[in-house]
């Protein structure tokens, strides 16, 4: 009888986004795995930032170049991340509940 061996635990991925006024789309500003998306995410945290897991969309994210802007087939499923960023701060500011991630937008394969 063979004993099988667990696999190992899947390494962790971060990706952070940045958007600046006049930009055409976010951009790339940090991405990692292991420690390094730990330190992302703390840094994130300690910030102030929400962090939200999708490990498809973190997938797609990881392609990309650091500076690298986000490719269009991206664009809805950022946009409604934002919105829901947006919501967030909104409810924070006047005591109501957090709402709910939002589903996901990834782009379908043809």
């Amino acid at each position: 009888m063979s004993e099988q061996t667990p696999p190992p635990p899947r390494r962790q991925s971060a990706v952070a986004l940045a958007y600046r006024n006049g930009e055409a789309a976010p951009k790339v500003v940090a991405k990692g795995k292991g420690l390094v998306a730990g330190q992302i995410i703390a840094k994130a945290k300690e910030s102030g930032v929400f962090v939200h897991e999708s490990k498809e969309l973190v997938a797609m994210l990881m392609d990309l170049d650091l500076d690298q802007q986000i490719p269009p087939a991206l664009y809805r499923a950022i946009a409604e991340l934002l919105a829901w960023l947006y919501h967030i701060e909104a409810a924070q500011r006047s005591g109501h509940a957090l709402p709910a991630p939002p589903a996901s937008a990834l782009p379908h394969a043809p």
